[in-house]
Formats: C-alpha cells, sequence, structure tokens
C-alpha cells in the first residue's frame, strides 16, 4: 500500500514539474544602440544601417533601417534569416522600441513581441503610432502573425496573442 501512495505522489511530482516546466514566461533583450553591434550597410538596397542585436536560444535579431524606417530579422539557431518585413504594418517613417519581448515555453523561443512606433500624422510627424508587433518562431517559420493597436491592456493583449502565435499563419499583405 505505501508504495502504491509513494509511486502515486512521485507521478504527480513528475507531472507538475513536467507542466511547471512549459509554463509561457518573458525575456528581454534590448535594441538599443548599446547592445545591437553595427554590422554593415547595404546601399543598392537602401539599408543604411545593420546592427546585430543579441537574443536568446541561440536566435539573434537584426536591426535594419533605411529612409527613416526601421525593421527586424530574426536569425535562426541554423543561421536562417526571417524577414519579419515591420515595414507592413505602416509606411510612415518609423523605428522599433528598445527591447524585444521573447516568449519562451521552457526554454525554447515560441514568439517574439516588438513595439512599431510609426509617425503617421503629415502636419504633425512628432505624433507617433505606437503598435506592438507579435511574430511566431517555431523550427521551420518565423514571421509577423499579429499587430496590437494602441489602447488599454495592449502589452497584456500582445502577450496573449504570443502565446497562441505558433498555431497561427502569416499575416498577409498586399
Amino acid at each position: 500500500m505505501k508504495i502504491k501512495i509513494l509511486l502515486a505522489l512521485s507521478l504527480t511530482l513528475l507531472l507538475a514539474a513536467s507542466a511547471f516546466s512549459q509554463e509561457i514566461t518573458s525575456v528581454y533583450t534590448n535594441l538599443d544602440d548599446k547592445s545591437c553591434r553595427a554590422v554593415g550597410s547595404d546601399f543598392e538596397n537602401g539599408i543604411e544601417y545593420r546592427g546585430r542585436c543579441p537574443g536568446v536560444g541561440g536566435y539573434t535579431l537584426e536591426l535594419l533601417e533605411g529612409d527613416l524606417r526601421q525593421t527586424l530579422n530574426v536569425i535562426a539557431p541554423d543561421k536562417r534569416k526571417f524577414k519579419l518585413n515591420l515595414m507592413n504594418i505602416s509606411y510612415a517613417f518609423s523605428y522599433v522600441g528598445a527591447k524585444a519581448e521573447w516568449r519562451l515555453k521552457g526554454k525554447t523561443p515560441i514568439a517574439l513581441i516588438v513595439r512599431f512606433n510609426a509617425s503617421e500624422d503629415v502636419e504633425d510627424s512628432s505624433k507617433v503610432t505606437s503598435y506592438l508587433s507579435v511574430s511566431k518562431i517555431t523550427p521551420n517559420e518565423i514571421c509577423l502573425v499579429d499587430v496590437v493597436r494602441p489602447g488599454k491592456d495592449q502589452n497584456e493583449k500582445a502577450r496573449k496573442l504570443a502565446d497562441a502565435a505558433p498555431d497561427k499563419p502569416c499575416m498577409q499583405f498586399e
């Protein structure tokens, strides 16, 4: 009888530990000038700045800027490059936020949240619309899946969308 109770208790603890290891958490990396290392430019393709920024789980971010617009590429551990094409959110002058939020299941990145700021008011370029971009990360695909407009609980909405991101299709732009 004691062995059955001990086995049941062990199984319960094992299942609880397994569930805990699959909890979704956030890790933040910086996208500022101090954290990103300049790695060149590509003037032929309109890229005035290319920087390599830290990531998690073997992933890194590539920050690109051209014509006062910024976007990111995600570089997978196997060196494959995935373009997020954030300028599809808005074609206005733009820049990414200072931090990237990586959503992890256990230790594996499953999504990326990045603030995307666009100067959409042609009358006053100092007015900025601040979106949150949500990208999925899977072994074979990394792409933009959702955009959260400014509003109440914007961060919480983005996290909820990010946690479901691996099962979503990539956004299609015309």
